[in-house]
C-alpha cells in the first residue's frame, strides 16, 4: 500500500524523487522520507504528507545522484516520525525503504535483539534491515547477497530499495506481492524505480516489472540483470513500453484527481469499447474469450473474485453473465475466499476484478484457484500489473490511470468489460437471439454520450449535497442490476465524506431498516423505468409514510417518483442490463459534493490507500 520511488544516476536525484512521491502520495499519506547519498547518507522524514517532508528538506543538504524515498500507509507502528520510511540498520551504513508486511518479524526481532542490536521504531522494516546488516557482517559479503539471504528467511510481502554506504554506486531492489517498476534511461545510463510507473513517466518509457522472488543490483552504465532470490539464477526480464503519459496523471485544470476521474468517465467507457464493438456486423471482439471460448462454453459455473468497488462490479456481472449468458456465476470477496476451503474444479472459471491489478487479496485468489485447475480470466486496469501477469487470459479496461483513491471510472469501464463479455458468450452459447444482439451493442456504443448527459445534472446535484452535508446517516436503495449501484454509492458516501451510509436491496427495506426512517433520515433510491419501477414506487410510498427524506435517481420525464421524492436527479433511459454505469454517474457526484462541502480530503481519504497490495 506504501509508496517507493528511487532514482541513481547522474541527475540531481532528490528532485526526481520527491516528485514521484507527489504522485504516489495515492499509496499512502501518512509519513514520508528520503534517504540522499552525498558523501554521507543523509535520511529525512516527517510524519504526515509529502509537503511535510518537502518543507522539512529545505532544512538539510539534499545535493547527491543517488536517492530512495517513500510515502506510507501504516501497518505497524502508528504514523510518527520515527515509524517513517527509509529506515536505517544499526550502523547506520545501510537503509531501506519498503512496501509490504513482513510477518514473522516478531521471531527475527528477538534474535536480533538477543546478539544486540536496538531497534528505534515499531516497524516490521526496521527489523528487515537489521538482519540484512547482520547477514553482511557475519558472512563478509556484498549488500545484494546479504539481501538476497536475508530475503529467503522473510515470510510476508514486499517491493523493497536498500542502499549501502560501503557499495556507493549502486541500489539494490527486489519484490515479493508488492509491485515493483525499474525504469531504463538512455543506455543504461540511469535508472528508476517506483511502485508504478507514474514517479518517472516523463524521464523514460522504458520500464521492467519485477516478477515476485526476484531481485536486482542496479548500477548506472550497466546493463541490468534480473535475479531469481532463491537460488541467485539469472531470469530473462522483459523491458515493456509505457503507455503512460504525463497528461494524464496530472489534475489538468480539475480541483481534485476524483472529479477528474469522474468527468473522464464518456472518454474512459469509449476507450475501453474501442475496436471491440462492430455494431453493422453485431459482433464483440475480445481476443481473452474468442482464444479460450471452449473454456467459457464448457463451464460449470464462473465464480467472480474481487475486492471493494471491484466485487460491487462483479455483483452486476453475477447478473449480466446469468441472465445474457445463462452462466451460473458466484460472486466472492477475495479477501475471504481462499480462507472458506472453497470448492473449485477444472471446469470452474474464476474472473479476478482489480482497478490496479496488484490487490493482495485477489492475487492469493488467483494463485489458489491455478493451484485447483480452474482457468483464471483477468479484468484489470494497469498494463503489465501483477494480474495481468498471474492470470490465464484477460482484458484491460483502458480507463487510464486512476489516481484518485475512491473508484469512479475503473468502475463504470469494469461492467463495460464485463457487459461486453457477457453479449459475446451469450451470442456464443445461443442464449441471445441476433436482434437481442443488435440492441445491446447499440445501447454499449450510446452509453459514453448518455454518461455526458448525465454529468449535466451536477448544479443540481450540488443544490441537494448543500442540503444534506450535515446528515450523519444515510440510506441507499435499488433493484435488480441497481441493487450494486446502491451498493457503489453508499461506499463513496463512506470512503470520502466519512457518513455512514448503508445500501440495500429496495425489498430488504421492510426487514430491518425501514426501523432506521424518519424525517433526519436520506434516502437515495435508484428508481429508473426498465427496473422494477413499480416495486420501487411502492417502496418510495412507504418511505414517504415515514417521512424520510427522498433523494430519487429517475429517468427523464419521470412523473410518479417525481411526485412523491424530495428531490430528483435525472438520467436518459437505457437498457436494463447497462444501467448501472449510468445510474452510478450521479451517486459519484453526490458523494464528491458532500465530501468537499464536509472539508474532506477527497483524494486522500483517511485510513485509506488506493492499491491494497497487503492482507
Amino acid at each position: 500500500m506504501c509508496g517507493i520511488v528511487g532514482y541513481i544516476g547522474h541527475r540531481k536525484a532528490y528532485p526526481i524523487v520527491i516528485n514521484g512521491l507527489k504522485r504516489l502520495e495515492y499509496r499512502g499519506y501518512d509519513s514520508a522520507g528520503v534517504a540522499i547519498a552525498n558523501g554521507s547518507m543523509n535520511v529525512i522524514k516527517k510524519q504526515g504528507k509529502v509537503i511535510e517532508l518537502e518543507n522539512e528538506a529545505k532544512n538539510h543538504n539534499t545535493h547527491g545522484t543517488i536517492c530512495i524515498g517513500h510515502t506510507r500507509w501504516a501497518t505497524h507502528g502508528e504514523p510518527s516520525d520515527r515509524n517513517s520510511h527509509p529506515h536505517a540498520s544499526n550502523s547506520g551504513k545501510i537503509v531501506l525503504i519498503h512496501n509490504g508486511i513482513i510477518e514473522n518479524y516478531d521471531t527475527i526481532k528477538a534474535e536480533l535483539i538477543g546478539r544486540g542490536y536496538v531497534f528505534h521504531s515499531d516497524t516490521d522494516t526496521e527489523v528487515l534491515v537489521n538482519l540484512i546488516e547482520d547477514i553482511k557482517i557475519k558472512n563478509d559479503i556484498s549488500i545484494g547477497r546479504a539481501v538476497q539471504l536475508a530475503l529467503t528467511q522473510i515470510i510476508g510481502a514486499y517491493a523493497i530499495a536498500v542502499y549501502d554506504t560501503d557499495r556507493k554506486e549502486e541500489l539494490v531492489v527486489a519484490k515479493l506481492g508488492s509491485p515493483l517498476a525499474i525504469g531504463i534511461g538512455e543506455n543504461f545510463s540511469e535508472y528508476f524505480i517506483g511502485s508504478d510507473a507514474s514517479p518517472f513517466i516523463e524521464y523514460t518509457k522504458n520500464a521492467i516489472y519485477l516478477e515476485d522472488g526476484e531481485m536486482a543490483v542496479i548500477k548506472p552504465n550497466e546493463e541490468i540483470k534480473v535475479r531469481k532470490i532463491q537460488d541467485g539464477t539469472i531470469t530473462e526480464s522483459y523491458i515493456q513500453e509505457l503507455e503512460l503519459n504525463l497528461e494524464q496523471i496530472e489534475k489538468g485544470g480539475y480541483d481534485h484527481f476524483m472529479i477528474k476521474e469522474i468527468h473522464e468517465q464518456p472518454e474512459a467507457v469509449a476507450d475501453t469499447l474501442r475496436g471491440k464493438v462492430n455494431l453493422k456486423d453485431s459482433k464483440i471482439s475480445i481476443s481473452g474469450i474468442r482464444d479460450n471460448i471452449e473454456r467459457f462454453k464448457n463451464a460449470n459455473r464462473i465464480i467472480i473474485v474481487g475486492c471493494g468497488t471491484s466485487w460491487h462490479a462483479g455483483l452486476v456481472a453475477e447478473y449480466l453473465f446469468e441472465d445474457l449468458a445463462r452462466i451460473p456465476v458466484e460472486v466472492e470477496y477475495g479477501s475471504e475466499f481462499r480462507y472458506r476451503n472453497p470448492i473449485i474444479t477444472e471446469k470452474d472459471i474464476v474472473i479476478a476484478i482489480s482497478q490496479s491489478g496488484e490487490t493482495a487479496d485477489t492475487l492469493a485468489a488467483i494463485k489458489m484457484a491455478k493451484e485447483k485447475g480452474a482457468f483464471v480470466y483477468g479484468v484489470c486496469n494497469v498494463v503489465g500489473s501483477t494480474i495481468a501477469r498471474e492470470t490465464d487470459a484477460g482484458t484491460y479496461t483502458h480507463a487510464g490511470p486512476e489516481i484518485g483513491v475512491a473508484s469512479t471510472k475503473a468502475f463504470t469501464t469494469q461492467i463495460t468489460v464485463l457487459a461486453m463479455m457477457a453479449i459475446k458468450l451469450g451470442q456464443e452459447n445461443g442464449a441471445l437471439s441476433k436482434s437481442r444482439v443488435k440492441e445491446l451493442l447499440k445501447d454499449l456504443q450510446e452509453i459514453p454520450k448518455k454518461i455526458e448527459e448525465t454529468l449535466k445534472s451536477e448544479e443540481a446535484i450540488k443544490e441537494i449535497a448543500k442540503v444534506y452535508k450535515d446528515s450523519p446517516n444515510f440510506l441507499y436503495l435499488g433493484r435488480g442490476y441497481n441493487f450494486p449501484s446502491a451498493l457503489e454509492g453508499a461506499l463513496k458516501l463512506k470512503e470520502i465524506s466519512y457518513i455512514h451510509a448503508e445500501g440495500y436491496p429496495a425489498a430488504e427495506m421492510k426487514h430491518g431498516p425501514i426501523a432506521l426512517i424518519d424525517e433526519k433520515m436520506p434516502v437515495v433510491v435508484i428508481a429508473t423505468k426498465k427496473g422494477y419501477y413499480e416495486k420501487i414506487l411502492s417502496n418510495v410510498q412507504e418511505l414517504k409514510a415515514r417521512k424520510g427524506k427522498i433523494i430519487a435517481v429517475v429517468n427523464k420525464g419521470d412523473t410518479a417518483i417525481r411526485a412523491i421524492a424530495d428531490h430528483c436527479i435525472e438520467m436518459p433511459q437505457v437498457a436494463e442490463e447497462l444501467s448501472t454505469i449510468i445510474s452510478t454517474i450521479p451517486l459519484q457526484l453526490l458523494s464528491y459534493h458532500i465530501a468537499i462541502m464536509r472539508g474532506c480530503n477527497v483524494d486522500q481519504p483517511r485510513n485509506l490507500a488506493k492499491s491494497v497490495t497487503v492482507e
